[in-house]
């Protein structure tokens, strides 16, 4: 099993419940991690063989640039994505942290975690 991972990719998006969000918008933080057995003999080094690492990005990158109100929805979204396109991955592990919450007082962000599969489907 390969483990591929993105950490730390970073987004100004305008997901949020409340209209001032959507309109004020937020940056956001999306780690990734894709566990998968190789399509193929890993040796001969073809990108085919495992999952890109540069398409997940871009997935990440289309799934935040259309606002929704709950960053799980957006979570959901980029999983479903990765598992269409990579039909042979094992598990994925999707976190989505929101900067700077508008709460009543300072906190450093506020996440929501979607994992692949879920208790449910195993």
């Amino acid at each position: 099993m390969i483990n591929i991972a993105l950490q730390g990719a970073e987004f100004f998006s305008h997901h949020g419940f409340y209209p001032e969000e959507q309109k004020l918008g937020c940056r956001f933080i999306v780690d990734i991690e894709v566990a998968f057995i190789p399509q193929g003999d890993i040796n001969e080094d073809d990108l085919d063989n495992t999952v890109d690492y540069e398409r997940l990005y871009i997935i990440v990158c289309e799934e935040m640039k259309h606002p929704r109100k709950l960053i799980e929805t957006v979570g959901q979204s980029i999983t479903d994505r990765i598992k269409n396109k990579y039909p042979f991955v094992k598990n994925i592990r999707v976190t989505i942290k929101k900067l700077n919450p508008p709460l009543m007082g300072k906190v450093a962000h506020s996440s929501i975690i979607i994992n692949y599969p879920s208790a449910n489907e195993l």
